[in-house]
């Protein structure tokens, strides 16, 4: 299974369509909601969402839905990563409610050997997550630090610090 990518993998331009997708249930956004102690009535409380807002129930916190697709698009882009060094934008472009599946792909934007260090670069992406009707619900720019190949194979390769097992 990939795991990320080196500086030389990325090509811009290059589209990766994260796999696989999530439905949100209540009880994900009902934690997401108590462990960042966003209390707001519209997520949490289902006669609010009925009674006084427009969309009639509950909407799913967007930061989760924007934590969900970071997190979908590791396998893709950032598991190599030495730093996420900026979210240059983020933006809820339609709600999410519970139930629906969320899917997300990354493009490359750009990419840039480090000016400091030669043995790393920026890569600038962009995530769209979307519903299962194809609904575009969320869009993010970051910029990523990771490493070249010549990095990763001085640090112990694909997966340093992993144990071998020992037989008894």
């Amino acid at each position: 299974m990939r795991f990320g990518r080196t500086f030389e993998e990325f090509e811009i331009g290059a589209v990766y369509k994260h796999w696989p997708g999530k439905t949100v249930t209540e009880y994900d956004d009902h934690l997401f909601c108590l462990l960042t102690m966003n209390h707001h009535p519209l997520h949490l409380d289902s006669n609010y969402a009925e009674r006084t807002t427009d969309f009639g129930k509950n909407v799913v916190v967007g930061n989760y839905v924007y934590s969900l697709l970071l997190g979908m698009s590791v396998p893709d882009v950032s598991g190599k990563a030495i730093a996420n060094l900026e979210v240059e934008s983020l933006r809820h472009l339609a709600p999410t409610f519970h139930g629906d599946t969320i899917y997300g792909e990354t493009t490359v934007l750009d990419k840039t050997p480090s000016k400091s260090k030669s043995d790393r670069g920026i890569v600038y992406v962009e995530t769209k997550g979307y519903k299962q009707d194809s609904t575009v619900v969320c869009v993010f720019r970051r910029k990523v630090m990771v490493p070249t190949e010549k990095y990763v194979k001085e640090r112990g390769g694909e997966q340093p610090g992993r144990p071998e097992p020992r037989e008894k």
